[in-house]
């Protein structure tokens, strides 16, 4: 079974769902401290000057505080904002009610924490896009360890086989605890057509609701990387 694990972001790029589809299970690292200045509260939207952050305000108040501890703050109005954003810049796309579709109903939810906006729009998201992945969360099992031994403490949990990487994971995973249990190792890697967009030159480094907006049910088709995952599994297989 194959398996990926990433902290939950705002309303990602098309490379986290393509990732997510590219698993068997799929696995929200939310109880992980949170980092301010990050993609867990924020990300990009195209617009006519440019790119512009849109930007969920949170309670920060520790530096030790987890993802999953993080609360939204509701004393400004950001849903509207980020409505008003996505009309305004997106509203001349053809499928741009496609992307209210999407985040309206978990806007009007109100959840409480980062955490929980996050993976509700991420499963609204995959609902959409037609990815059947299983959605867990971190938090649900009790790990020990930090980085590559929580990690395998993690996989050994969910009975995987295969651990699936983003590629800046490189620099930090110890690759040889993988092969001494079990699992095989991938790094993923992200290489995309570009597909019709507003407002200039391409940009891929925006959010999914541009590609949604944009491209509506083709979508699907348009989150699979042409390139295939770099596998560190020749070592392992020749050990």
């Amino acid at each position: 079974m194959r398996a990926g694990i990433i902290q939950s972001n705002y309303l990602p790029w098309r490379g986290y769902f393509d990732f997510i589809n590219s698993v068997d299970v799929f696995v929200f690292h939310d109880d992980l401290q949170y980092t301010k200045g990050d993609w867990r509260n924020r990300n990009r939207i195209k617009t006519p000057q440019g790119l512009r952050w849109m930007t969920v305000p949170v309670h920060y108040r520790q530096t030790s505080q987890l993802i999953c501890e993080t609360e939204i703050d509701y004393s400004r109005n950001w849903r509207n904002e980020h409505l008003a954003l996505i009309n305004a810049h997106l509203g001349k796309s053809p499928y741009v009610a496609d992307v209210r579709g999407i985040v309206e109903p978990i806007f009007e939810s109100k959840p409480a924490t980062i955490s929980e906006l996050n993976i509700g729009l991420i499963e609204a998201t995959c609902r959409y896009l037609g990815i059947s992945t299983t959605l867990r969360a971190s938090s649900d099992f009790r790990l020990e360890g930090a980085k590559t031994e929580r990690l395998i403490h993690l996989l050994t949990a969910l009975d995987a086989t295969t651990y699936v990487s983003g590629p800046a994971a490189k620099s930090y995973l110890n690759e040889h605890s993988f092969r001494d249990a079990g699992i095989e190792l991938e790094y993923k890697t992200y290489l995309y057509d570009e597909y019709p967009q507003l407002w200039g030159p391409f940009e891929g480094a925006v959010s999914i609701i541009d590609l949604i907006a944009n491209c509506g049910p083709a979508a699907a088709g348009l989150i699979v990387s042409q390139d295939t995952s770099a596998a560190y599994v020749e070592e392992q297989r020749a050990a």
